[in-house]
């Protein structure tokens, strides 16, 4: 459905205004969710932290479709980190970057 806005009109779709918009809107989104994210988890109301977690994941998945990143890319990327501990895969970024 995200990929499919991209072609919709900025007037009839949140999405398609994201997109219509450009990236540096579509990440002061992310920013802003990911702020009121904090919030939610600082303040531990299961309902706002959910509610908040939903913005900023949908957000996410805009600039996904936005940069053409299939969400299975990420998935993907989760299922080569598991079972590396977070000290072992931060090495390993490490060494990539030298």
């Amino acid at each position: 459905v995200l990929l499919q806005r991209k072609m919709a009109s900025a007037d009839s779709s949140y999405v398609a205004s994201l997109y219509d918009a450009g990236i540096d809107t579509i990440l002061k989104k992310i920013g802003e969710e990911a702020t009121e994210t904090v919030i939610a988890g600082k303040s531990g109301e299961q309902e706002a932290i959910i509610y908040e977690t939903a913005d900023l994941w949908f957000h996410s998945l805009v600039l996904l479709a936005h940069r053409d990143i299939h969400p299975q890319q990420v998935f993907d990327e989760l299922n080569r980190r598991f079972g590396l501990s977070g000290i072992e895969e931060k090495a390993n970024r490490s060494k990539a970057n030298d």
